[in-house]
């Protein structure tokens, strides 16, 4: 069994979504960041924080990814094309999307007052809009970031779309809309958001 550590309002939501998706079993703790439940695991202070044996495994990416190719689904076989392609996919998001809305947040509640950017927010919505016009363009067909199969970069860009909508960023491809509608309906995702 595994442990996470962080509240469904962060990244911690893909592990759980993804242990989810897996049908694997997990205790879930809601540790805010910086909380001492969570710094004795990660001195930096960031959730998500998964337990794995007893050793903690930190950054959503590397958890889900890990997770994947643990349980062998979700994701593609180290070595292979399709692979490489999945790791592209998955950089790319977190470079343009999640970085994207992530520079957002610390310019508006994370950074003390006195180092806030509110104007940087326009760029960086504007850069956001820009991104999802190359994304679905890199796109395969079928239901999926990688076309008929859900892999690893499926969870990061629903987590994203869905962040992006409580931070007022736009999302003005249609496809991506009605890409994050069918991935919120999906019942791993409903139940790692009960939790």
């Amino acid at each position: 069994m595994y442990t996470v550590i962080g509240p469904v309002a962060s990244r911690a939501l893909r592990v759980l979504w993804m242990l989810e998706e897996l049908g694997q079993s997990y205790e879930h703790i809601k540790a805010a960041p910086r909380s001492e439940g969570v710094v004795a695991f990660n001195p930096a202070g960031k959730v998500p924080v998964l337990i794995v044996d007893g050793t903690p495994v930190t950054d959503s990416t590397a958890i889900i990814q890990f997770l994947a190719d643990r349980h062998g689904a979700m994701t593609h076989p180290a070595g292979t094309l399709a692979r490489a392609r999945q790791d592209s996919l998955t950089q790319f998001l977190l470079d343009e999307f999640d970085a994207a809305l992530w520079m957002a947040a610390r310019h508006s509640f994370i950074l003390p007052e006195e180092l806030r950017l509110s104007g940087i927010k326009n760029t960086l919505r504007w850069e956001f809009e820009r991104s999802q016009h190359v994304l679905v363009q890199r796109m395969g067909e079928g239901d999926f970031v990688m076309g008929d199969e859900m892999t690893v970069p499926d969870i990061i860009l629903s987590h994203c779309l869905s962040w992006a909508l409580a931070a007022k960023f736009p999302i003005v491809e249609h496809r991506l809309t009605d890409y994050l509608d069918r991935m919120r309906a999906r019942p791993a995702y409903k139940r790692a958001l009960a939790k």
